[in-house]
């Protein structure tokens, strides 16, 4: 294993970790192109993580309701950490690991996607939002760390991250949603998409 020093190194480590991700790009290619299926067919995207993920969930959900480059009409996405006053009700009523499951419940309709992002793949709270998601019909998405993980086994489709530390791992996710944002966005202009894998 490579030892890098602890400031520069930071770029060395990032660098080695997207080397080797860029052979995820189909992936992320695929989910962008899904997505405009789903989304323009009137279908809704939810997102979900703890933490740093929780911010890279809204940061997803941000470029979709606003714009990722160019202008487009907004499409309907939610980052179920953000309504705080659901969040804190639902975690001090039935307990945390129901935060995200509990809403997925309420929002998620047959042919949406869940994307669950995770450092350690291993969040008791998105492992119950993808058991929840997937009894509603709803496709689980997973972005996490290194496999093999739980939230790998337990989603319909996962990129997991080849990355030596949780901060590599959060920047490589950054770089998946803006390559699924792209994606989406050549898929939405187009006005061609694969069929089969979402919508209503």
């Amino acid at each position: 294993m490579t030892v890098h020093p602890p400031v520069t190194g930071h770029c060395d480590e990032l660098q080695d970790a997207l080397t080797a991700f860029r052979a995820s790009a189909h992936i992320t290619e695929r989910w962008g192109e899904r997505l405009a299926a789903v989304l323009t067919g009137g279908g809704r995207l939810l997102a979900a993580g703890n933490g740093g993920s929780a911010a890279q969930a809204q940061h997803l959900t941000a470029e979709l309701v606003g714009r990722y480059r160019d202008d487009r009409p907004p499409f309907s996405a939610l980052a179920l950490h953000a309504d705080t006053s659901s969040t804190t009700a639902i975690a001090n009523d039935y307990g945390v690991d129901e935060v995200f499951a509990r809403q997925v419940r309420a929002h998620g309709r047959r042919g949406d996607v869940l994307m669950l992002l995770s450092t350690s793949g291993a969040s008791a709270n998105l492992l119950s939002a993808a058991d929840a998601a997937r009894a509603a019909g709803v496709r689980v998405w997973a972005l996490t760390g290194p496999a093999p993980n739980p939230l790998l086994a337990g989603s319909d489709e996962s990129l997991c991250v080849e990355a030596p530390t949780a901060a590599t791992v959060q920047e490589l996710h950054l770089v998946a949603v803006h390559m699924v944002c792209a994606a989406f966005d050549a898929a939405v202009e187009r006005g061609t998409w694969r069929t089969g894998d979402g919508g209503r």
